[in-house]
């Protein structure tokens, strides 16, 4: 999963749209597996007897009244970003999960707080982003479950040769301390701060680099399944059965 760090907007509606993959619609109900999370403030705007499908302006809209309330709260130059819900403040921002498009998951949020104060991303949102997509591929089992040499046989006491190289495989493909996850970490640090420059070049370069992350990523993955391979139990041929030959008085 590759975070990506959108343009800050005065308005919620394009980026919902861009989320949908449409345009909102005032008919267009969505559904708990369109928005399939929000603020948790949310209950305290909704009634027991109120309809529980909004439709996509009506999503829009409630993500765009901190905006109408305190115009001039929005600081200049800011982008949304991760971290945006701070544990124990009852008035925090207003934000929305969107995974209307395959493979992707969109969070839409209002950086402005209910009480007018403006919420500043911290400096380090990108490091962030990368940390919590990491957190949700392995919550959701979207990356395949690392078997090492540690599931070798009980009955095996001295590690082969193949043994010894399949670990080493599984050193390089591990997602959390491998070589090819802090090689693929920088590449996407890389291509998230190109995405940032202005101009057509930056967004090709970026996009090349994000491409080169998922072809990483699908080389751990290889490497992975050639070490859980080179580990599996081999089955001993059993010896060949003593033929009995019956010998027969003439």
């Amino acid at each position: 999963m590759i975070p990506r760090l959108h343009e800050r907007t005065h308005t919620p509606h394009d980026p919902l749209a861009e989320a949908l993959g449409r345009p909102v619609s005032p008919n267009e109900g969505l559904t708990k597996y369109t928005v399939v999370a929000h603020w948790p403030g949310l209950d305290y705007f909704t009634l027991d007897d109120e309809q529980k499908t909004w439709t996509s302006v009506q999503w829009a809209e409630h993500l765009e009244d901190p905006y109408q309330d305190h115009p001039f709260a929005a600081s200049p130059g800011r982008r949304p970003a991760g971290g945006i819900e701070i544990s124990g403040k009852e008035h925090g921002c207003r934000w929305i999960a969107v995974p209307a498009q395959p493979g992707r998951l969109d969070l839409i949020a209002n950086l402005i707080h209910l009480d007018g104060a403006w919420h500043a991303p911290p400096t380090d949102i990108l490091r962030r982003l990368a940390d919590e997509a990491r957190r949700i591929e392995q919550d959701l089992h979207l990356i395949p479950v690392r078997s090492g040499p540690t599931a070798r046989p009980a009955s095996r006491t001295a590690p082969t040769a193949s043994d010894q190289l399949a670990s080493v495989l599984t050193q390089l493909a591990d997602e959390q301390a491998g070589t090819l996850a802090t090689v693929r970490g920088l590449v996407e640090h890389t291509a998230h701060r190109i995405a940032r420059q202005p101009g057509a070049a930056s967004t090709d370069t970026a996009h090349r680099l994000e491409l080169i992350a998922r072809r990483l990523h699908a080389i751990q993955q290889d490497l992975d399944t050639t070490a859980a391979h080179m580990v599996q139990p081999r089955t001993v041929a059993a010896p060949p059965a003593v033929r009995h030959t019956a010998h027969r008085s003439p």
